[in-house]
């Protein structure tokens, strides 16, 4: 069952809120396994959902993450922030 854009995205940030705080609590408490389980979790949805998010409509980025190709292709797509669920 394919997720429309606006779902995954508020996916993506779902989980990249709950990975970013987790890191938090894990700067103070890095013995906290229950808490490294958890970021764990979050961390394997979140890149998941980040795949399934740029295999249908492009990266999130500009570089890093996604492999380059020959020749060098730019996204033709509007970026994330330039969609109306952002204005």
């Amino acid at each position: 069952m394919k997720s429309n854009k606006k779902e995954l995205l508020n996916r993506l940030l779902e989980y990249q809120f709950a990975c970013i705080e987790l890191n938090l609590y894990l700067d103070n408490n890095p013995h906290d396994e229950n808490a490294l389980d958890s970021y764990n979790t979050y961390l394997r949805k979140f890149m998941q959902t980040k795949e399934a998010y740029e295999c249908e409509y492009g990266p999130l980025t500009n570089f890093g993450y996604v492999p380059g190709s020959s020749p060098w292709q730019w996204v033709c797509n509007p970026w994330p922030w330039d969609n109306e669920f952002y204005n």
